[in-house]
C-alpha cells in the first residue's frame, strides 16, 4: 500500500490527505492520470467529482480567481521591496 496521497491546490482550496491507499487503486489512478494528462491529485479530484455527480468547470474557477485578483487593491509602489533587498533579508535569517 502507498502510505500517503496528498491533494492540494494553491488557489485556497481545502487540502485532503488520504492514507493507506490500496496499491491497485493507486495504480489505476496513476494510469488514468497519465492517460488524461493530469497530475495524480487532479485525477483524484476528477474521480471524486464523477462519483459524487459534481460538475467541475476549471475555466470558470480560473476566471473567478483572475476576477478576484483584478478586484483586489494594488500594492502601493513604495510598499514593494526590490528583489535584491528581499534576498539580503532572507540570507540574514
Amino acid at each position: 500500500m502507498h502510505a500517503n496521497c496528498i491533494l492540494c491546490n494553491n488557489e485556497g482550496m481545502p487540502l485532503i490527505q488520504v492514507r493507506d491507499v490500496p496499491d491497485r487503486i493507486y495504480r489505476l489512478l496513476a494510469e488514468q492520470a497519465e492517460r488524461e494528462r493530469r497530475s495524480l491529485a487532479q485525477q483524484v479530484v476528477a474521480v471524486l467529482a464523477r462519483g459524487l455527480d459534481v460538475e467541475l468547470d476549471a475555466k470558470a474557477r480560473r476566471r473567478a480567481l483572475i476576477d478576484s485578483l483584478r478586484a483586489g487593491s494594488p500594492v502601493p509602489a513604495g510598499k514593494v521591496s526590490g528583489p535584491a533587498r528581499l534576498i539580503r533579508e532572507d540570507r540574514r535569517r
